[in-house]
């Protein structure tokens, strides 16, 4: 079971990557359009530009901020642990799926599976914390039990 873990974090880890490369990308093409936007005769249209890229290149900074936090936050889950209980880190298998308690990214497919990456803030991931094997818990207005914990 550590081998799905591995497989899912390295999917997310490839989900972030091209985050990061998106918004860093992003960033440098709004930068070389602010730079290289030129003053015309009619200076308002300049300054709008120039805002404009400014505002867009502030936007994926913080993109590229919050991928880059999602990235340490991922690197610090111990995949190689085997949970017995609900926590950050465990995989957790239910009769609604499958949920990989690590970061915020939603449904990834891995291996023809699909798995949902939620972070310990995520209300599902509320409901389950401390819960183990064979326990249930409630999620809206639902009963749902949790089969497995690794």
């Amino acid at each position: 079971m550590n081998q799905i873990k591995k497989s899912i974090q390295q999917a997310l880890q490839q989900i972030l990557d091209t985050k990061i490369e998106t918004a860093n990308s992003a960033i440098n093409s709004a930068k070389e359009s602010r730079d290289n936007e030129t003053k015309s005769s009619v200076g308002d249209k300049y300054e709008t530009g120039r805002a404009m890229m400014q505002a867009e290149q502030e936007r994926n900074e913080v993109r590229l901020m919050q991928a880059l936090k999602l990235n340490d936050q991922l690197g610090q889950i111990d995949i190689e642990k085997i949970y017995n209980r609900v926590e950050t880190g465990s995989l957790v298998t239910t009769s609604q799926g499958t949920y990989f308690i690590s970061i915020g990214i939603g449904k990834v497919l891995v291996e023809q599976q699909t798995y949902y990456a939620i972070s310990v803030h995520a209300p599902i991931a509320q409901a389950m914390l401390g819960k183990v094997e064979g326990d249930k818990f409630n999620f809206q207005g639902k009963e749902i039990p949790i089969k497995t914990v690794l």
